[in-house]
């Protein structure tokens, strides 16, 4: 189905100001949300509990949602939705006091929040490709978004107490709501069944599987950084300006990478690009491993354009082709659930590592993106033909 004429901003444009609003508010939440919990009063091992409640969310929200977003052409509603739920929630946790009531809070906030990014994504991939545009560039300012958030953030670290983060994660959320609103309506129609949902009809394609489990541990693998990383630093005497900019640099590298990866060689499948991920996850995590000195930091920062950036693509590479008819959204959602399983038990374990063994425990991180790599040289095998995106 061609889509209709557009007037105004372009579908790709509002895609592109979508991503804007959900990476900022993502490059201010991710860096800095473990300072807030800390200051609330949060030690390691609560943190880590706080930081897999996401992920467990995933698992009892996205399979539904998408299978709604499928069956129902709601894939701009349930954008909306989600926006909306996720501010009104995060008011709540602002107000919350005490370490169950801010759980919890943080639990409704995760609800909202966590369908929104499979729905961006099946959103933004049906759109784009029924318009013959590349995903890469369009996601770019996402990530382009990310350093704005996490760079403003630190600065913004540096003069209020930790304790007032919390209104600026509102704020952003704010944002994200109010974006969703420009969101051009989009027609998909479905094929099959989805009510059939991914365990019936996506694991059992063996590529798929592969892929799925190469994007799970590889992703799975970045849980100590994204968790403990700024604790890390601040701790060993980096302001916020500079973790901020450490955080810029690794998503610079990813924007280059998004940016040109429409004109990359036909070499680079998403099989190739799966294993490029995980050998710059298994460099990065084994230096990081060793406690490295600052000048080391920034080379390793670049990585983040293989370890993520490079598996990112590969994954909706291989997926977006092998997607069933009718199920591009199932195929998002089971995505976000292996996901969601991978970074829960890596988060949680890393709260333990973490607590224990400091920075030591990225070899166990580097250890689950060479379990990563095998899995995308088995995808790689069974799936050459898979088109980038």
């Amino acid at each position: 189905m061609q889509p209709a004429a557009e007037t105004g901003l372009s579908f790709a444009a509002r895609v592109a100001a979508f991503y804007a609003a959900i990476f900022v508010t993502v490059g201010v939440q991710l860096p800095f949300f473990p300072l807030w919990l800390k200051a609330e009063g949060f030690d390691a091992r609560a943190i880590g509990v706080a930081l897999a409640i996401p992920q467990v969310t995933r698992l009892m929200v996205t399979p539904w949602v998408m299978v709604v977003a499928d069956r129902r052409d709601a894939l701009r509603g349930l954008l909306v939705i989600s926006g909306m739920a996720t501010l009104a929630a995060s008011l709540v946790m602002g107000l919350a006091s005490g370490t169950a009531a801010i759980l919890l809070a943080f639990f409704a906030v995760s609800v909202a929040w966590t369908p929104i990014m499979p729905l961006t994504e099946t959103y933004a991939l049906k759109g784009l490709r029924a318009r013959g545009r590349a995903y890469g560039p369009v996601r770019l300012w996402g990530s382009a978004a990310f350093v704005v958030g996490s760079f403003g953030a630190g600065l913004i670290a540096d003069w209020i107490p930790a304790r007032h983060l919390i209104w600026l994660f509102v704020a952003n959320f704010g944002v994200v709501a109010l974006t969703s609103l420009v969101l051009q309506p989009m027609h998909v129609e479905p094929r099959g069944d989805p009510a059939q949902g991914p365990r019936k009809s996506l694991l059992r394609d063996p590529a798929i599987a592969a892929v799925l489990a190469a994007a799970g541990l590889i992703q799975g693998s970045h849980a100590l950084f994204y968790g403990f990383s700024t604790l890390a630093w601040t701790t060993a005497g980096l302001d916020g300006t500079t973790v901020a900019a450490l955080w810029a640099l690794g998503v610079i590298a990813e924007i280059v990478l998004f940016a040109l990866s429409a004109r990359l060689p036909p070499f680079f499948t998403p099989g190739v690009l799966l294993m490029i991920g995980a050998g710059g996850a298994i460099v990065r995590w084994a230096v990081m491993a060793f406690d490295p000195p600052f000048a080391a930091l920034p080379f390793l920062q670049c990585l983040h354009a293989l370890s993520f950036g490079a598996t990112h693509l590969g994954t909706l590479g291989f997926l977006t082709r092998h997607a069933p008819p009718g199920q591009a959204a199932s195929v998002q959602g089971a995505l976000s659930i292996v996901l969601g399983l991978a970074m829960a038990a890596s988060t949680s374990l890393s709260g333990l590592l973490f607590a224990a063994y400091g920075s030591l425990s990225y070899a166990a991180m580097a250890l689950a993106a060479l379990a990563g790599g095998a899995c995308g040289l088995v995808a790689h095998r069974l799936g050459r033909d898979a088109p980038r995106v």
